[in-house]
């Protein structure tokens, strides 16, 4: 049996942060009233030149650096998203060709639970022995197909990616189990009417607002707090692990009530408990891969823990999975590959051009020491 251990991991949040006083200027909201329902703080929103793609290429450069492999050495690139920068070509090709990797390339749409889905689907690849490398990716720019004049979805959601690198290996670790569910009857709950084949974009699709996130909120809360701690539970039972031998949870962060509400039903402390909700608000696919990313760096998690995933989201969906980390290697040069990866690339320009004038004002006291 292969298990896929994960080998590397990063992370890519846009710049700019938008406040919940921020979108007091913007809408009919407070501060009070987000934070009470929603547990959200801030979010992150993409500006101009940042894409889907660039905040992948950004977060799997951190990866595949911690992994200590190249992109060249990948079997597979598997994106998890809902907002791809075109719906032709898939976005996943893109990314591969942005990094320099040649191997396959897919993207797999299923709403905030995606990442979940790409872990369990990367893990076939590796238990068949089909593949040893797999760079598996969540990110999503959910800003660009917001109504900010609706002020019952704007508050949400935020942009990001996460990455993770699979690589096969023959102790028990990475992906032990895992859940994946659908009830389409509730797909109208959480849906984006205009633009697709149904629907194609017209003017009326614009003039209607058919083209934005359309979400009706007591449903989905209902969905959420009926299937999230039932298949967290299911994926432990199957794991052979007990909930005890968790270590920490880590719920798709899109509510800090239903992630509360789960955790008590499962009774798990919320100490236990991964939160990073009020700084990102829903990140969507790229909701647990970053929270897993800052876990790991903030020392909540590390060799050997055993983390419980689990989420929700439009279709609607759930995944949970039981995943081991292995043996954590620290990242060489961690603070060089804390760097974003365009900023790494201009400090590389500046340290080579640093060292060239170095080498010019000392090559003359060289030359007078060779002469005596």
């Amino acid at each position: 049996m292969k298990y896929g251990r994960i080998a590397g991991w990063g992370k890519c949040v846009p710049q700019k942060v938008l406040t919940n006083a921020d979108l007091e200027k913007m809408v009919d909201t407070s501060d009070e009233w987000i934070v009470t329902r929603t547990g959200i703080r801030e979010r992150r929103i993409a500006g101009e030149g940042e894409t889907t793609a660039s905040l992948s290429v950004a977060a799997a450069q951190q990866a595949l650096d911690r992994a200590g492999i190249r992109a060249s050495d990948l079997d597979l690139i598997l994106v998890a998203t809902s907002s791809p920068d075109y719906l032709l070509p898939p976005v996943s090709s893109m990314i591969q060709d942005r990094l320099g990797a040649r191997c396959g390339a897919f993207t797999l749409v299923a709403g905030c639970t995606g990442f979940v889905y790409g872990l369990a689907t990367a893990q076939q690849f590796i238990a068949t022995g089909a593949y040893k490398n797999i760079l598996v990716i969540g990110a999503e720019i959910i800003s660009r197909n917001v109504d900010w004049t609706d002020r019952a979805t704007c508050v949400l959601f935020g942009d990001g990616a996460g990455a993770v690198v699979l690589q096969a290996s023959e102790t028990r670790t990475g992906v032990l189990s895992f859940v994946l569910g659908s009830d389409g009857s509730g797909a109208e709950h959480l849906m984006m009417k205009g633009g697709g084949v149904v629907m194609p974009m017209s003017q009326r699709v614009i003039d209607e607002r058919t083209h934005y996130v359309r979400m009706n909120g007591r449903e989905v809360f209902k969905f959420a707090t009926r299937v999230l701690a039932r298949a967290a539970a299911e994926a432990v039972e199957k794991s052979g692990v007990s909930l005890d031998d968790v270590d920490l949870l880590i719920p798709h962060q899109a509510n800090l009530r239903i992630i509360e509400l789960a955790a008590r039903q499962l009774g798990v402390p919320m100490d236990k408990v991964f939160v990073n909700i009020d700084r990102y608000g829903n990140t969507s696919a790229a909701s647990i891969p970053i929270a897993l990313v800052e876990a790991i760096e903030q020392g909540r998690c590390g060799e050997n823990s055993t983390i419980l995933m689990v989420g929700f989201g439009a279709g609607l969906t759930w995944a949970s999975a039981v995943v081991r980390l292995g043996a954590l290697e620290p990242p060489r040069f961690a603070m060089w590959q804390s760097i974003p990866g365009r900023a790494r690339v201009r400090a590389r320009v500046a340290m080579g051009a640093l060292s060239m004038r170095i080498g010019a004002l000392l090559l003359p006291l060289y030359a007078r020491v060779t002469r005596r």
